[in-house]
């Protein structure tokens, strides 16, 4: 297993256990819960779910489809930049609870850099997809008659 799909499902698992924490967190303090629960949900989704479906796809697409992924550097630039996105939107959701325009910026932040990485993922992944010209052996011509 690649180590950039191998540590995409460690963060899926890592944002998991934030998705869990900020879920309890939000049943202890209830005055927050409304501006965490987004978070709450971002945490779960983008980073549970999709960064698990990011290192799986990457994982098994590649496989299913008989072609290597054609950028792995990107795949691992990927594994960056959808993570340091995801963290300033959590944080971002948080943060607006207390200071609306500073946690605001963080939103926009995090979601450019987001979408950015979901860019990343749809490169390489519809490059992986594409089919892959055939190399036919060369045949010497045929003598010609006279």
């Amino acid at each position: 297993m690649e180590p950039f799909v191998r540590n995409f499902i460690r963060a899926s698992l890592l944002w998991f256990a934030v998705g869990v924490l900020l879920g309890v967190a939000m049943v202890f303090w209830p005055a927050q819960a409304l501006g965490y629960r987004t978070a709450h949900l971002h945490a779960n989704l983008l980073g549970f779910v999709s960064m698990m479906i990011f290192g799986v796809a990457y994982h098994v697409i590649p496989r299913f489809t008989g072609n290597a992924l054609p950028h792995r550097a990107l795949a691992l630039a990927h594994l960056w930049v959808a993570n340091v996105g995801l963290a300033l939107l959590v944080g971002g959701w948080m943060l607006r609870v207390h200071a609306f325009a500073a946690g605001t910026l963080l939103l926009r932040t995090g979601a450019a850099v987001g979408a950015l990485g979901a860019g990343m993922f749809i490169y390489n992944l519809w490059r992986t997809l594409a089919p892959r010209p055939r190399v036919t052996p060369l045949r010497p011509a045929a003598p010609q008659k006279h």
